[in-house]
């Protein structure tokens, strides 16, 4: 299937029961069982729901991962990420954050004993000089929020892989949406969505979404979870399995939009700078050149 057919059908099957070729809102928090322990897969429904396993199988889908998490903001996907590691851990991650992750990372889990450290992103060198023998994440945000930096993702991983295998490279994708890159293709170990904005596409919802490809990294983030209880409800699943079903076509027309306000602010005499990446003044134009050529079919030029 090609992207457009992904989001539309994309880890989706018709109703057994009805032929709906929508997925019911099951909108129950408990299952009925043939004995104790003996049920059809579903028991209770912060473990899994049937709504909210089809949009997570879309999630996948369209990431080109073998996993998917519906969660219940995006926020609370980074959270569970940051619950896989222990004090004295170390992240490394960009100096150009969404203001939510900065927060979290500094006001909450720093003081359980995580550390951070933050560098230029789009310089590969800053990431690997930082790794040191406590690096167990790099968290990589591309395009970031709110400076438009383009990070090269493939090299970064590359990079980080080479001093250390086991360290994890999560990729909040939020900005570029799977319809313009894939960062599980380019190498990262999980992505991230604030499914809030592009993927839900109607501001009706607050979601996340993590996806992997990596069968006992999903063990572990289903683990949190499920412990945790950060999920996705049936009725906000259901929204974002319809607004995924336009993102193709959204995003788009989001790249043709941006293209010319961003060169309509460029001209106007009130502004200053505009941070765009198709601009070849852009101190990232070339990363996301490349990106373009690879993944970003229609963003940015």
């Amino acid at each position: 299937m090609n992207f457009n057919t992904k989001a539309i059908h994309g880890g989706q099957k018709h109703d057994e029961s009805t032929g709906a070729v929508m997925q019911p809102i099951f909108q129950t928090s408990t299952y009925a069982q043939t004995s104790p322990g003996i049920n059809k897969g579903y028991e209770y429904s912060r473990g899994a729901n049937p709504t909210r396993n089809a949009l997570e199988n879309n999630f996948a889908v369209l990431e080109n991962g073998s996993h998917g998490f519906a969660f219940s903001s995006g926020l609370s996907a980074i959270d569970c990420v940051l619950r896989i590691l222990k004090p004295g851990d170390e992240i490394i991650t960009g100096d150009d954050l969404y203001g939510g992750t900065y927060r979290m990372f500094t006001k909450l889990f720093q003081k359980y004993g995580l550390n951070f450290s933050f560098v230029d992103a789009t310089k590969v060198e800053n990431i690997t000089n930082a790794i040191s023998k406590s690096t167990k994440l790099v968290w990589l945000e591309t395009p970031t929020n709110p400076l438009m930096n383009i990070v090269d993702i493939e090299e970064i991983t590359k990079a980080t892989k080479a001093k250390d295998s086991n360290i994890l490279v999560a990729v909040d994708n939020t900005f570029a949406t799977p319809y313009l890159q894939k960062p599980l293709d380019l190498g990262a170990d999980i992505v991230m969505h604030s499914a809030t904005k592009y993927l839900g596409g109607h501001s009706d919802l607050v979601m996340g979404a993590l996806i992997v490809k990596d069968a006992d990294l999903a063990k572990e983030l289903h683990f949190i979870q499920f412990a945790a209880g950060a999920i996705a409800g049936p009725m906000d699943s259901f929204l974002a399995l319809r607004g995924i079903k336009t993102l193709h076509v959204r995003m788009q027309r989001h790249c043709e939009n941006g293209k010319v306000i961003a060169n309509f602010l460029s001209n106007h005499e009130k502004v200053d700078e505009v941070f765009y990446p198709g601009f070849e003044s852009h101190p990232n134009h070339h990363i996301a050149k490349k990106t373009n050529e690879r993944f970003w079919r229609n963003g940015f030029f």
